[in-house]
């Protein structure tokens, strides 16, 4: 018989914990953007971050892959999980609310859905997913605006960026699904950090110039938050909390990222949102439960004569 997954006591605070920190990071980029440029900012979180994992690789001792395939997946990742997200979140943040952009970073989800049901078979756009697919993107339409939509300008091109992002996390998600089989979680993300690396840093130089590193001290508590906390360590309680509760339970922390960041932003940048970034974020929210379907089958009386399925098992 096997043993489902579920949410223990530890599994849930080490969950709530890794929502504080990721939520955290939204917060950071706006503190660090008050002395650095974009490129500079993702280039020190790049590369703190894949120096801590690979000291934590090494130090236990996991393998390191050597072949050129391996290493040009590790640039893909590198570039599609890391180099395009970092970069336009940060550029977004120049112009929106950290709030704001974490809403719309919620909507990753809901295109990874998307994604998954063009690529793969198993993996099909079922009735269930197109209502929570619907509702997603009807919270996209109320955060953004279809006023903004029509007369663009740099706050409007500042939310795609977002929501860009967050395409590219969707697109990261459906390339690892094969492409990093049999490769440790920690090396994995060791290695696609040091692809971003390679990527970042001549184009910090080029575009920001050798750092000065005479930053304020929020400048540097945003830059080292985002290399240290919510990257190294954030990955490393991921997989963590991956091997106590399973993926389906583990991809709750969606639903936590977002208030947490609309909460900092609130209560450290005075930020305001607009009414209909809120509605947005509740229907985003109701979106990934529906996608989710796991409360929706505890709410819903089980069919006569069936079996209810295992809360940790995805519906067709």
């Amino acid at each position: 018989m096997t043993v489902q997954k579920t949410l223990s006591t530890r599994a849930w605070a080490e969950l709530l914990l890794l929502a504080l920190i990721w939520g955290g990071s939204f917060l950071a980029y706006r503190l660090a953007l008050a002395g650095v440029g974009v490129p500079t900012i993702v280039a020190f979180r790049v590369i703190g971050a894949a120096s801590v994992l690979w000291l934590y690789v090494l130090g236990r001792g996991l393998p390191v892959p050597r072949g050129l395939r391996i290493w040009g997946v590790f640039l893909v990742m590198g570039l599609l999980n890391n180099a395009i997200p970092f970069s336009l979140i940060a550029w977004g943040e120049i112009r929106i609310a950290s709030g704001l952009a974490a809403i719309l970073n919620a909507s990753t989800a809901i295109l990874g859905v998307l994604v998954a049901a063009a690529l793969f078979r198993d993996e099909r756009l079922t009735a269930r997913k197109a209502a929570g697919v619907t509702l997603g993107f009807l919270g996209v339409a109320s955060v953004i605006g279809l006023d903004a939509l029509k007369g663009m300008d740099l706050t409007s091109l500042s939310q795609l960026a977002v929501l860009g992002a967050a395409f590219s996390y969707a697109l990261s998600a459906a390339f690892a699904r094969h492409a990093l089989k049999g490769i440790r979680p920690q090396v994995a993300a060791a290695g696609m950090l040091t692809g971003s690396s390679a990527m970042m840093l001549p184009m910090a130089l080029f575009f920001d110039g050798v750092p000065s590193f005479s930053y304020a001290p929020s400048v540097w508590g945003g830059l080292l938050y985002l290399a240290l906390a919510a990257s190294a360590f954030a990955y490393l309680l991921y997989y963590r909390v991956l091997a106590m509760a399973g993926a389906g339970n583990v991809s709750q922390v969606t639903l936590l990222v977002a208030p947490v960041g609309i909460l900092l932003g609130a209560l450290v940048l005075g930020e305001r949102l607009a009414p209909s970034a809120y509605l947005g974020f509740v229907l985003i929210t109701a979106g990934l439960i529906v996608l989710d379907g796991r409360l929706l089958r505890r709410l819903l009386p089980a069919r006569a004569g069936s079996r209810p399925k295992d809360s940790t098992q995805e519906s067709a």
